[in-house]
Order: C-alpha cells, then sequence, then structure tokens
C-alpha cells in the first residue's frame, strides 16, 4: 500500500517539470489526484502518463491559478470529485526576473501575484475543506526566499519565495486547531524542460555555483517531489511549520 493511499491531493500546474512528477509520483503512492493546469495540452499528457501508470487522476485545463476567483472555482471543483480535499500542492508559478534598478513595475507585481499571491489564492480557496477533516498543505519555496542569489537578479522571486516561506510559517499556527499542517519545501536549481538549456550550457556565474554544490549534481524533480511524498504522508504526522531546503547541500557553503 502507498504511502498516500486513500489521500485526496489537489496538485497546481501539473501539465509539466516538478507538478507532472508530482502528480505521478502522488497517484503511484496511492493519492487520488485533481490537478489544473493553464496549459491544456500538457495537463492532457500528464493526465494520461499517470493513467497508463495504473493512478487515479482527474486534470481542469485552462485554469489560471492567478486568478482568484478562477481557483476558488477550481478549488471547490476539485473537492466534489471525491467529495474533500486531504493535501493541497501549491506547485505552480512563474517568475520574472530582473536588477533592482531596471525590473519594472509591471513585472514586479506579476512575480508576486505569481509566485505569492498564486499560493494564499489557493490556500485561502481550500481551507474550509481542509478544516472539516484536517489535511496538508505542501508549498514550494525556493532558497532565493532565504538568501541573497549570486548568479542572478532575483529580487521580485526571493521576495515572493520568502513570502511563501513566512506564510507557510503562519498557516501552521492558524491550522493546528483543525489539524492542518502546513510545510514549505525550498529547492535549488532543478532542470526541468524549462531549465535544460542552461544545465547545457551554462552561464559561468551559475556553473560556479553548482561546482561547490557538496553532493555534486543540480537537482530532479524528482528530488522535491520525494520530500513532498514524505511531509504530505502520515509518517510526518507532526512535522508542520518546516520550510525544507532541497538543493544538495549549495546553501550551507554560504
Amino acid at each position: 500500500m502507498g504511502r498516500l493511499a486513500g489521500k485526496v491531493a489537489v496538485i497546481t500546474g501539473i501539465g509539466g517539470g516538478m507538478g507532472r512528477e508530482a502528480a505521478r509520483r502522488f497517484a503511484a503512492e496511492g493519492a487520488r489526484v485533481v490537478g489544473c493546469d493553464l496549459n491544456a495540452e500538457g495537463l492532457t499528457e500528464t493526465v494520461e502518463l499517470v493513467r497508463a501508470e495504473g493512478g487515479e487522476i482527474t486534470g481542469f485545463a485552462p485554469v489560471d491559478a492567478g486568478d482568484a476567483v478562477a481557483v476558488a472555482a477550481w478549488i471547490d471543483a476539485a473537492a466534489a470529485v471525491y467529495g474533500g480535499i486531504d493535501i493541497l500542492y501549491n506547485n505552480a508559478s512563474i517568475q520574472r526576473f530582473g536588477a533592482i534598478d531596471e525590473i519594472s513595475v509591471e513585472d514586479w507585481d506579476f512575480a508576486i501575484d505569481m509566485e505569492l499571491n498564486i499560493v494564499f489564492y489557493a490556500v485561502r480557496a481550500a481551507w474550509k475543506h481542509l478544516k472539516t477533516r484536517g489535511g496538508v498543505i505542501v508549498n514550494i519555496g525556493s532558497i532565493a526566499g532565504t538568501r541573497g542569489v549570486e548568479f542572478m537578479p532575483q529580487n521580485a522571486h526571493g521576495a515572493a519565495k520568502a513570502g511563501v516561506i513566512n506564510l507557510t510559517q503562519q498557516l501552521a499556527v492558524e491550522g493546528g486547531p483543525h489539524r492542518i499542517r502546513a510545510v514549505c519545501i525550498s529547492p535549488g536549481f532543478i532542470q526541468t524542460p524549462a531549465t535544460t538549456f542552461l544545465v547545457e550550457d551554462p552561464p559561468p556565474a551559475l556553473k560556479a555555483t553548482w561546482d561547490r554544490i557538496p553532493l555534486g549534481r543540480v537537482g530532479q524533480p524528482a528530488d522535491v517531489v520525494n520530500a513532498a511524498v514524505f511531509l504530505a504522508s502520515d509518517d510526518a504526522s507532526w512535522i508542520t511549520g518546516i520550510n525544507l531546503v532541497v538543493d544538495g547541500g549549495g546553501t550551507v557553503l554560504g
């Protein structure tokens, strides 16, 4: 029996990358997955993969996770599929980067919307469902939310992810009386279809950062999802409010 057997897991951004890996692994661990994505084609591919592997999944697309009204409607629809929610996995995000004197106000606002507000919208909509039977919120942060990053300017991204980390801590406090746990996972660099070009031809500053990783490689989606499976499972029933860094040890070197 899988570690998530019988759980209803609602996951945002399952159309590719870490979201696709999360949908596949959570279903393989016995969860009944309800996922969404703005990209209908990518979502369909994920649904087909999960079902071909014997998993149970329902997909909704297109869903704009940055639209509070659309997210509330989707969360209610997702809860109705299996009669509730046990796990909310906030995977979806879209980044915008730029130096502090170059990033536009529009790009800053976009990053805050699509990396911090996007989490708030989903949590706010799911809270009433989680309160009925307890559950787990898994948020995806970033090491950029815990430190400055030297290889590229990440002002908006870092600020948004720091907000996700702190929001997780507050959710743990407010959720405890309702048997709701809230945890955050902050990855280092993860190789996905969207970042493979950097792995194949990394800028010198980024390559220098990777060369300092104690475990000697960049991350893969499975590295993040492995942590998420544990934290979402009953094996972690006394863990809440944490920010788990998954980066091969890179940040321990400062």
